[in-house]
């Protein structure tokens, strides 16, 4: 074998037609990155869990970013389904809003286009009580 019969085969730009493809666009277009919550957002979810933890009705917690949404999972116990899903998805945010507070059943309890209203879902209500 010599290096002329692997070179019969391939075709080779010439200087005047080489392309320049953007770092960015390229990685966009091969692997989008995963919708992710910002900071700002963590700090309110996490606010709302460990008040719903110090009041005994949450335990566990999971992140799931994915590439058309991101999810944070509360659970009762880690060994079980979700009790509830906030979700974020950027695709909707023009339509019915970006978040979404979803139960296990999947029905969704609260959407809209800020996530503390959202997460108003958790707030409790003060009832009077007659004796």
């Amino acid at each position: 074998m010599t290096d002329q019969t692997d070179l019969q085969g391939r075709q080779t730009l010439k200087a005047s037609e080489s392309v320049v493809v953007d770092l960015s666009d390229y990685r966009h277009a091969k692997d989008p990155l995963p919708v992710t919550f910002h900071r700002r957002e963590l700090d309110q979810i996490l606010w709302v869990y460990g008040r719903m933890v110090g009041e005994g009705e949450w335990r566990d917690y999971a992140l799931d970013h994915m590439r058309d949404k991101a999810v944070f999972s509360v659970f009762k116990r880690s060994g079980e389904q979700p009790l509830y899903r906030v979700e974020k998805v950027p695709k909707l945010a023009a339509k019915q809003g970006a978040y979404a507070v979803v139960n296990t059943h999947g029905m969704i309890l609260k959407r809209g286009h800020e996530l503390p209203q959202v997460l108003k879902v958790f707030d409790k209500l003060l009832k009077v009580v007659k004796s």
